[in-house]
Order: structure tokens, then sequence, then C-alpha cells
């Protein structure tokens, strides 16, 4: 069954849906299209973002219908979708606290200075001694191991991640519920780039850890004799895939976990901190403006069909073309985590509570500040436009 929720969606429930709009409404009184869909981007220990957002999302009772990640969102994924209504948030938190157990929120400094001395120390911990329920380092460097076995191949050990998921992960749920789940990685051989989808593939472990498999710090996972690296190594985001296989109007809340535009770098760790930021977050954004903009030429290319006299209707080449175009809209909600002052280029593997806690509460920050403009998003709904919005953004 699906969740049962009493819609609250501030400014968006103000405008006056248009009749066809009113039409195409699921949910009564929630001015939200036929399918909702959350995207998580790759980014490690930046995945807590994502928790706030969904925390905020699931306070403001926005119902998700479909959940796609890579690496660290595929992760996050799993978890909402294997699990019911009531127990998300709690297993989401229950994964948080435990990678970041080990590194306990000490306010021992204030201040950017302060912070980045924190930040800096607590990410050298992860890196020599990994990550409770998610990585160890192996016993022998991978240059010593025997070459071609899955020691020689990373630097860390991710069997403690198969175990997390087992126990926070109901995968019957996963794969029989209402939540579709999408998760993406690459074969490493081929190169070839692939989303497994329980709508079509069973899910297990195996594949949320491919989906997160970032060489050389983790290992491959074979599935079905392949091996598979983490999504983020073609396509940080899953967005084209939620977009191409959309059935129906879809509103999207794209959740980025580096920024495409920032300031330019001072030192060597700001070069790093930036080099990692437009690596993971360039394709993002192509992707999107790509996805936007096809989306509006396929809307013009069938009002155009739409003209032509009744006698072409039948015609081979305006029959194929009008099946290349769709009638339905796509709002996409972006809301892109942008980096304290005191972050570097280690933020996505520095696992401290405190800094968990301080991403968390910017997710919950941006949801909050979309909802007080929320009554453009509900606009362009009503209207069966298609738009992107970063309301977060000054």
């Amino acid at each position: 069954m699906r969740c049962s929720m009493t819609p609250n969606m501030g400014g968006m429930a103000d405008a006056e849906p248009s009749k066809r709009a009113a039409a195409r409404q699921r949910r009564a009184g929630l001015p939200l299209p036929d399918q909702v869909a959350l995207v998580l981007q790759g980014g490690g220990a930046l995945g807590a973002y994502q928790l706030g957002v969904f925390e905020a999302l699931d306070a403001a009772r926005i119902e998700i219908d479909w959940v796609a990640g890579i690496s660290i969102g595929a992760i996050n994924a799993a978890i909402i979708a294997g699990n019911p209504c009531e127990r998300r948030l709690e297993r989401l938190h229950a994964f948080w606290d435990k990678v970041t157990e080990a590194l306990p929120a000490l306010a021992l400094f204030d201040g950017d200075y302060g912070r980045e001395a924190l930040h800096q120390g607590a990410a050298a911990l992860v890196a020599t001694f990994g990550v409770p329920g998610f990585f160890r380092p192996r016993l022998l460097p991978p240059f010593v191991a025997p070459p071609g076995s899955a020691s020689a191949l990373s630097f860390y050990d991710s069997a403690p991640l198969a175990d997390t998921l087992d126990e926070l992960i109901d995968w019957d749920l996963l794969n029989d519920g209402p939540m579709r789940l999408s998760v993406g990685a690459v074969e490493l051989e081929s190169g070839n780039f692939r989303f497994f989808d329980n709508r079509t593939d069973r899910i297990d472990a195996r594949h949320v850890m491919a989906s997160g498999a970032l060489p050389p710090g983790l290992p491959p996972v074979e599935i079905d004799g392949k091996l598979w690296w983490d999504g983020g190594l073609v396509s940080n985001t899953p967005l084209s895939h939620v977009v191409e296989h959309q059935d129906g109007d879809l509103l999207v809340f794209q959740v980025d976990l580096f920024p495409s535009t920032a300031e330019r770098p001072r030192t060597m760790l700001d070069v790093l901190a930036r080099e990692k930021e437009i690596r993971y977050s360039s394709r993002t954004r192509q992707i999107s403006d790509q996805l936007i903009r096809m989306r509006r030429d396929q809307e013009q290319v069938a009002r155009l069909l739409d003209k032509l006299p009744p006698g072409m209707a039948d015609d081979p080449d305006v029959q194929a073309l009008r099946a290349r175009t769709r009638a339905s809209s796509l709002s996409l909600v972006q809301l892109i985590y942008r980096a304290n002052a005191w972050e570097g280029g280690s933020r996505d593997y520095e696992f401290s509570q405190r800094s968990m806690r301080d991403h968390i509460a910017a997710g919950r920050a941006a949801i909050a500040e979309t909802m007080t403009r929320s009554e453009l998003i509900a606009r362009n709904i009503y209207d069966g436009r298609t738009a992107a919005f970063d309301l977060t953004h000054r």
C-alpha cells in the first residue's frame, strides 16, 4: 500500500489549478503531477545532505514514487525504497549514525580555520582506519596482493557494507513494493554504463554496492560474472534514466552534492576541492540542461504536429515523428549542496558526526527555502510546462 498522507505544500496549495492540470492529479488536494521522483547524486560523506532533504520532504508530506541514485545516492535510495513509510527515516538515520560513530561530534574548534583543522584530521582518520559498517583497510596493500585478486584491485574492503545493507533493508519490499528504485553502475571490462531497476531486475546488496564501488578505494563488485564499478565514473546523476522512462507528467527533486560553479581557488587544497567539484558536477549540469532542452523541443514539435491538416495524420513520417515526441511535462527542482569555507577536497570522505549533522541541517534548510517560493513550481505544474528550478541559489 502507498503511504497515506495529507499533503502540505505551503504556497503550492494556494494556486488555482487549470482544468487540464486538475484532470491529471491523482492525489486529492495536492498540486503534484502523475509521478514524483527523487534523484540522488554520488558524493560519499556529503550524502547526509540527501537525508536532510528527504527528511524535509517527508515532513512536508510529499510522497515519492521513484527514487534513483548513484554511489552514496544509491545507498540512500535503497534504504528509502527498502523500508515501509514509517521506518524510512529511522533506517536512514541508523545508517548515518553507524558510519560516523567512530568520529564523534567534538566541538573543539569553531570558525573556519578551526573547523578546517578538524575536518582534515577526521578525513585522515578515515583514510587510515576506514568507516564502520562501510569499508575497512586491507591487511596487505594491493601492490603486494596476487594479481587479479580482489585485494589487488582496491585499498579497502567493502564487505562491511553488505552486512549493513542487509541489516537496514527489506529486499523483498524493495523489489516487490510500490516504490520504483534505480541505481547506476559501470561494467569494468566494456566500460558500459547501465541502471539496475527493480522494475526489470531483482536487486540485492551487490547492485547497491556496485553503484558505489569507486576505484581505487573500493573493489569492483561481481554480478552474474561481470565486474562493476561506481556509476559516477560515467555519470554522477541518474536523471537521464528517470526522464527517459517517465510515465506521465513528472516532478523531480534532483539532489546534487557538488556545485558546478564556485570561487577561484586560492590554495592547493582549494584546487583539489574545485577539481573534484568540476569532475562530478559538470556532467550533471550538462545532462540537466540537455534534457530540459530536448523536452522543450519535443513539446514544440508536438504543437506543430497538432497544426497539420487532418489529411496528414496518417502520413508515416508524421506518425513516426509524433511517436518520438512527449506530451508530458517535466518540472525539475535542483537542490545543490554548497560547501562551507572549511570543507576542502576531502569533504566526500570525512565521515564525522559533526559534519554529518551540518549536512543534514543544510538539506532541511534547502527544502525549507524552496518551499517559500513553491508557487513557482506549482504554476509550472498546473500549466503543464517543462522547466528547471534552483530556488536556493542566490
